[in-house]
């Protein structure tokens, strides 16, 4: 195939050429005239799957050939030879191990790193390791590094690598994946050094960027009938520039680095390298125009140089198109309705993102118009319906089972999907609101035995109470039955065998993925449950799932790496911003990028430099949209670095037209971005005006509390949707401790206390009011959360001292006589009845009534009680009035707030508002609103604008503003 050189064979093909048609083309044209079977001796070597099925497709498209025997880098060794090899170890099962030798190593020295940072360290140690045997680097040559300026933190460190060093020895243990083909490599090339192979060998489409890569192009370049085919090869980059990119500090971060260094280790030059073929890109002054624009700084005497001599801009760039979005979302939408044209015009098109939110975002997008674009990502295992549910179901074992756990778990598709999915919804509908309305934050096995007999649901309560109060595991126990149990406990929720969890796409997914953790779990190390939880979470987030059944042919989605397998009509760059393309360099935990280098591993610049030319390779094709996003959630984004230049370059040329071309590819980008704003248009909807509703004397509220008065003057809408609709809020499903349940515990430490001292008068101590607090508040039956018990006692005892001084005053003035004390007081002429409960009722030597209303936040004023906050006024009414069965003092003598925060009495204004003068004012209120004209205003006086109410969103509000007009609307 190939004429005897007297140096390495290298070809190469530019940016932008449809890399496997030309490499085929090329392969056709040096077979001609040979006999077919000539074509199956040709050994071709390719980096992807994906560029492995894209070059028989093109075969596909004929003339009828025999194919080439096509290997992958990974796979490039003898069978024969790897047989004598000992068999790799499954990663996971080097994971698992690294896992167990971190722990132990963090258990014998707490202070070397938190626990929480376990999977966390095992991972990025792995990941060392992995490079280390890519790299051939030894720990000893790590150990041997000038640490001189980072000695505590290489001591450490030391720690760490130490527990790896006999995965190097090769002595005791089986060498996982990538040592395993390390040495098949070396024993391929040393085959090779011994005998040459007479048959061709290609290695197409790498660049290199890998120690052991590099190695087998340079080995395949020196066969005799070897050759490399290089992907997005720069020849219009000057031999000056190839000669500064030497250094990889330096020169890391230029897509052409990886080429420089191989041609500088073959000892080739630029002027070496051949074209593969004589396929043309599809725009060669765009590819002059970014040769230039990515040259490595200094670059600004190279544009003043070589700029003026680029041709016509407009012509350069008459394929590309510029979307600067002003948000990600406005991207997104931008990209799909792209995408969407593509597909109505037969196009085949791809966006081409390291961002995965963004292909989310358009993959959501595209939906509206039932479009599935071909992920080659796929999605994170543990995103899938199986993987959510299974990370639910080891929750499980941490901690109490809250509320809202159960519930999440309850309504998930999969629970009880073998049979009586129907009957199910319906039980866990029932128990929702059980549990909301009982106030259950961490619902018992015997509260919902209780409820399923009452229920008659009592076979499905048991069925819960088996499936998701597992056996509590406080202590780690062996990897291996935490497995065991997940898995039970998965099929139990699941309803047995029959149910959905392991069918589909994704359940037989997971189910490959959870066989491999069980089948290596006894190499794994012990767990507590939340170590579990995170490590089962961990694993499914590495596996991704693919679903090949509904994808759009020719809609696709691509990582930056198979640009280089180009095929597509239309390439959409996304995600063009710094951090995201490229991606920042991850921190190394491990060593800085000075030691990296000494060690002879890949500087974190390595990342950026495949990225600028797997950029590079992309942006070359025939017709290419640049986006980007102007804010993230949070901040404004900068342009990604080659979008920088770019645009700097365009606009520094005007003699080029410059300024003008980026003009024109931002006015083809605005298209875009109109389109999106126009189909996220919300439509016209008449505001809604402030509500009044009059409903019909005979629906109005026959009965209310006293404390539903303030809110009758306030928010009279609050009691037309609670009191005449008869809609009430739900309550939340976590009940969390908030103010309400705090209120009521406090009201009933206060009324044990006071009862308390009443019968025995030496009690009332601030000792005897804490012990009291600590009997109630600490009950984890009623205030189960650790935490909040000690808070709320806590700030109970501010006051203590305080309420325990003032008791003994108010009982000096009067003696407690009834408590929670329930009252009726009729209006016979409107039919209409007042209910109220006084906290507390003090009865005097002379029969005189004193009330008190405790108050654990801030108590109303004299005037917010004199024209709003009625209460305890309408209460001293009520009292004067008879309306406390078998309890008829002579008079009320006080009305008072008890506030604890801040610490005070606050008397109601009775002298001022005597109790006839209320109760008179009330008949009159109720009388008005018993008018059949009287509406229910929304927000009439509320004490805040801020103030928000259980019913906003039914009386709209926000359509509507407090000083809009109210509508009454006449009911029937």
């Amino acid at each position: 195939m190939f004429e005897r050189l007297d140096h390495p064979r290298v070809f190469a093909l530019e940016p932008g050429v449809d890399f496997p048609r030309a490499l085929v083309n090329g392969l056709r044209a040096r077979m001609a005239g040979q006999p077919p079977e000539a074509m199956a001796r040709v050994e071709l070597i390719v980096n992807t799957t994906r560029m492995a099925r894209r070059i028989r497709t093109v075969f596909d498209e004929g003339p009828a050939t025999l194919l080439p025997r096509m290997r992958l880098l990974s796979n490039v060794s003898d069978p024969v030879a790897l047989a004598r090899l000992p068999a790799p170890v499954p990663p996971l099962r080097r994971r698992l191990e690294l896992i167990g030798l971190v722990s132990g190593l963090l258990d014998a020295q707490p202070d070397l790193a938190p626990r929480a940072s376990l999977f966390d360290l095992a991972d990025s140690l792995a990941t060392l390791m992995d490079e280390m045997q890519d790299e051939g680097v030894t720990p000893d040559a790590i150990a041997a590094l000038d640490v001189s300026d980072e000695s505590g933190h290489w001591q450490r460190a030391q720690q760490f690598l130490m527990i790896v060093q006999r995965y190097f020895d090769g002595a005791e243990e089986a060498p996982d994946v990538n040592a395993f083909r390390r040495l098949a490599l070396e024993r391929r090339l040393a085959e090779w050094e011994q005998a040459p192979p007479t048959h061709p060998v290609i290695l197409a489409g790498s660049t290199g960027s890998r120690g052991g890569t590099n190695r087998l192009m340079q080995a395949v370049a020196r066969l005799p009938q070897g050759a490399l085919v290089l992907p997005g090869f720069d020849f219009d980059t000057p031999e000056t520039v190839w000669n500064g990119l030497s250094d990889a500090l330096s020169g890391e971060d230029h897509p052409q680095f990886r080429f420089a260094r191989l041609m500088a280790e073959l000892g080739l030059t630029a002027d070496d390298i051949p074209r593969w073929t004589s396929d043309h890109p599809p725009a060669p002054e765009r590819n002059r125009l970014i040769s230039l624009a990515l040259r490595p700084a200094p670059v600004t005497d190279q544009w003043r140089e070589e700029g003026p001599r680029l041709q016509a801009l407009s012509e350069a760039t008459e394929g590309l198109t510029l979307i600067e979005a002003q948000s990600p979302r406005d991207e997104a939408t931008a990209i799909a309705l792209r995408l969407r044209q593509a597909a109505q015009d037969g196009v085949t098109a791809a966006l081409i993102t390291p961002d995965r939110m963004l292909t989310r975002q358009v993959t959501a997008a595209l939906d509206r118009w039932e479009i599935f674009p071909d992920d080659s990502a796929g999605v994170p295992l543990q995103l899938s319906p199986p993987g959510r549910f299974l990370r639910h179901v080891a929750d499980l074992f941490g901690g109490d089972l809250t509320a809202e756990a159960l519930l999440t778990l309850l309504k998930h598709p999969l629970t009880h999907s073998a049979q009586g999915r129907g009957p199910h919804l319906r039980a866990t509908r029932e128990l929702e609101l059980q549990i909301r309305r009982k106030g259950w934050p961490f619902p018992r096995p015997e509260q919902i035995r209780s409820w399923g007999e009452a229920e008659d649901m009592a076979d499905w309560a048991e069925w819960l109470i088996d499936a998701f109060f597992p056996a509590r595991q406080p202590h780690q126990r062996p990897l291996a039955d935490w497995v065991n149990a997940h898995l039970a406990a998965a099929e139990a929720i699941a309803g047995g065998p029959d149910s959905e969890l392991w069918k589909q796409a994704a359940g037989r997914k997971t189910r490959t993925v959870v066989e491999g953790l069980q089948a290596e779990a006894a190499h794994g190390t012990a767990l507590d449950a939340r170590d579990y939880a995170d490590l089962f979470a961990a694993i499914l987030s590495r596996a991704e799932l693919r679903d090949n059944d509904a994808p759009h042919p020719k809609i696709l989605i691509w990582g930056t790496l198979e640009a280089r397998v180009m095929g597509a009509d239309l390439l959409i760059l996304g995600g063009l911003n710094e951090g995201s393309w490229p991606e920042l360099p991850g921190a190394d935990p491990w060593l800085n990028r000075r030691m990296r280098h000494q060690a002879g591993l890949l500087v974190p610049e390595r990342r950026i430099g495949l990225a600028a030319h797997d950029f590079q390779q992309a942006v070359a094709g025939r017709e290419v949209v640049i986006t980007r996003a102007l804010k993230s959630a949070d901040a404004e984004t900068i342009p990604s670095r080659w979008v920088n230049r770019l645009m700097n370059l365009m606009n520094g040329l005007p003699g080029q037209g410059g300024p003008e071309a980026l003009a024109a590819m931002r006015a083809r980008g605005a298209h875009w971005l109109a389109l999106a704003r126009a189909l996220e248009r919300p439509v016209p909807v008449p505001a809604a005006p402030r509500p009044s509703p009059a409903p019909p004397a005979g629906a109005r509220p026959k009965s209310l509390s006293v404390t539903e008065i303030k809110t009758l003057i306030r928010d009279p809408f609050a009691i037309y949707a609670r009191r005449v609709l008869r809609l009430s809020p739900l309550n939340p499903l976590q009940r969390a401790p908030d103010a309400m349940l705090r209120g009521t515990l406090v009201h009933e430490v206060l009324e044990a206390f006071v009862q308390d001292s009443v019968a025995d008068p030496s009690g009332l101590t601030e000792r005897a009011l804490m012990a009291r607090a600590a009997q109630i508040l600490q009950d984890p039956e009623i205030v189960p959360w650790p935490a909040t018990r000690h808070l709320w006692q806590a700030r109970l005892a501010r006051v203590a001292g305080w309420f325990a001084e003032s008791e003994r005053a108010r009982q000096t003035l009067a003696r407690p006589a009834q408590y929670e004390i329930m009252g009726h007081a009729p209006i016979p002429a409107l039919d209409f009845t007042l209910r109220g409960k006084a906290d507390r009722i003090d009865l005097d030597e002379r029969g005189g009534a004193h009330l008190y209303d405790y108050k654990t936040g801030g108590a109303p004023s004299k005037k917010e009680q004199k024209f709003f906050d009625k209460q305890l006024l309408l209460e001293a009414a009520m009292v004067e009035r008879g309306a406390f069965r078998d309890f008829a003092p002579s008079h009320v003598a006080s009305a008072t707030f008890v506030a604890l925060n801040p610490a005070g009495e606050i008397p109601a204004p009775l002298d001022e508002v005597p109790a006839t003068q209320v109760w008179q004012e009330f008949e009159a209120l109720m009388t008005a609103w018993a008018e059949p004209d009287r509406g229910y205003t929304a927000r009439a006086a509320l004490l805040k604008e801020t103030d928000m109410s259980d019913y906003d969103h039914l009386s709209r509000f926000g359509e509507w503003d407090v000083i809009d007009p109210a509508t009454r609307e006449a009911l029937e």
